[in-house]
C-alpha cells in the first residue's frame, strides 16, 4: 500500500513539473518578464521568444530549465538552431506544430546572431 501511494505521489509530482517546465507562464503570468537580451534586435523574433521560449530559457537567455542561449550562435548554425526548434530533443519539446516555418526561421536567425 505504501509503495503504491509513493508511486502515485511521484507520478503526480513529475506530471506537475512537466506541465510547468516549458511553454506556460505559470505563477509569473501577468508579470513583466521581459529582459534586455530577449527584446533587443528583431521585434518579431523577440515576441516569438517571449511567447514560446522565455519560460524555459529566461528573459535574458541565461537559461532556467533549458540551456543558456546568450551565445548559442557561436556554437550552432542558424540551420542547427532551426532544426532544434522544429524537432526538439534532449528535453526540449518540438515546436513545429506551434510555429510556422517563417516564425522558426525568424527565431533561428535572431538566435544565430547571439555570439
Amino acid at each position: 500500500m505504501a509503495i503504491k501511494l509513493y508511486g502515485l505521489t511521484a507520478a503526480a509530482v513529475l506530471t506537475m513539473l512537466a506541465l510547468t517546465a516549458c511553454g506556460g507562464g505559470g505563477a509569473q503570468e501577468g508579470k513583466d518578464r521581459s529582459g534586455s537580451a530577449a527584446v533587443d534586435g528583431n521585434p518579431d523574433a523577440a515576441a516569438i521568444y517571449k511567447q514560446q521560449c522565455l519560460s524555459c530559457h529566461a528573459a535574458d537567455l541565461s537559461g532556467k530549465v533549458g540551456p543558456n542561449l546568450q551565445k548559442v550562435g557561436a556554437k550552432l548554425t542558424k540551420e542547427q538552431i532551426a532544426g532544434k526548434i522544429e524537432a526538439g530533443g534532449g528535453g526540449m519539446p518540438a515546436f513545429k506544430s506551434l510555429l510556422n516555418g517563417q516564425q522558426i526561421d525568424t527565431l533561428a536567425s535572431w538566435l544565430a546572431d547571439k555570439k
